[in-house]
């Protein structure tokens, strides 16, 4: 099984970015899942969680800009940031509770990180 987070990029404050993070191989389903960042010099945090049940919970900074979502057919979880700051600026990473359809086993993964850059 593996994550593959994408659509990081280069943005101006104020604007909008919709990362995705998209599981491959032995995939049964999805059920939990997070976005967490990583700004230089700062300790990893999460940004926002969704349970199985669809349940969101976002980190105070991001509430109300930020929109985690699940896609249960395409195995896909997204993130959509809007009203971008320049204190987004960090490297993103998704990561998963993953039923692997071989063994029906619940495992953790984490996604290679993406980066966002939000220029002033």
């Amino acid at each position: 099984v593996q994550l593959q987070a994408s659509g990081g990029g280069l943005v101006q404050v104020g604007g909008s970015l919709r990362l995705s993070c998209a599981a491959s191989g032995s995939v049964f389903s999805i059920n939990d899942a997070a976005w967490y960042r990583q700004a230089p010099g700062k300790q990893r945090e999460l940004v926002a969680k969704i349970t199985n049940g669809g349940s969101t919970n976002y980190a105070d900074s991001v509430k109300g800009r930020f929109t985690i979502s699940k896609h249960n057919a395409k195995n896909a979880v997204y993130l959509q940031m809007n009203r971008l700051k320049p204190e987004d600026t960090a490297v993103y990473y998704c990561a998963a509770e993953i039923l692997d359809s071989g063994s029906y086993n619940l495992n953790d993964y984490w996604g290679q990180g993406t980066q966002v850059t939000v220029s002033s």
